[in-house]
């Protein structure tokens, strides 16, 4: 038994957020010797394990069945299993399902190994050229306006930046959320699609990547950085 491959273990491996070159190779151990795969998409992970040139079993692991199969996965992993879970990107229980099982998993005294790797609010964060120095990470918002609002006002006065991920359908109304809760000065920065071909930042006040968006692409999903008031580049 090698020592990634203890067993009754759950590895959790972050995968490659839009550029599959960016896979650790930690992390392509760790699916190599996994007895099981829990993923969120099997159609996402085999275009993955295709590209590594892996074939593993799968099991669906979304936020649809997440109660149900966190308790049957811990089950097989106290049985002796080594268990893989993998979200489509990123890193698996930060705005995608992953809690709950991990959270099993401590309850029974279940080994847990993370596997460190990509993550889209850090990697925005870092190249966004705005305060990293403390940020409240935000996921996504609550997608009635009212409540959105809330959350701006709750944090309008923080100190550091804000993080959070925005879906193309509501990215708009995000912004314009912005604008009115904080201002249209206030500095933000607006990337898409980091790490593959068409990635793009978008970086000034709120008011100037409205105007921005209006000639730019909405596909694929945003991580927004907001900036603490008064800041500027």
């Amino acid at each position: 038994m090698t020592e990634l491959q203890p067993e009754g273990v759950l590895w959790l491996v972050a995968t490659p957020i839009g550029n599959l070159k960016d896979f650790t190779t930690r992390g392509v151990e760790v699916l190599s010797l996994a007895d099981l795969i829990a993923c969120e998409d099997t159609r996402v992970t085999t275009k993955l394990l295709g590209f590594l040139s892996l074939s593993k079993p799968l099991v669906s692991y979304r936020e649809e069945n997440e109660k149900v199969k966190s308790v049957e996965l811990a089950e097989l992993i106290s049985s002796g299993q080594s268990v893989a879970l993998v979200s489509d990107a990123g890193y698996p229980g930060i705005s995608d399902p992953g809690f709950r099982l991990v959270r099993e998993c401590r309850r029974r005294g279940i080994k847990v190994c993370p596997i460190p790797g990509a993550n889209a609010a850090i990697t925005a964060l870092a190249a966004s050229g705005l305060p990293t120095h403390q940020f409240i990470y935000l996921g996504f918002l609550p997608k009635k306006s009212a409540a959105a609002k809330k959350v701006f006002e709750q944090w309008k006065e923080f100190e550091g930046s804000l993080v959070l991920y925005e879906s193309k359908h509501r990215i708009d109304k995000t912004l314009s959320c912005i604008k009115e809760i904080m201002g249209e000065e206030r500095f933000v920065c607006l990337s898409r699609e980091i790490t593959k071909l068409h990635e793009t930042f978008h970086i000034g006040t709120t008011a100037n990547v409205i105007e921005k968006m209006k000639t730019s692409s909405t596909k694929g999903e945003f991580t927004i950085v907001v900036a603490p008031e008064g800041y500027s580049l």
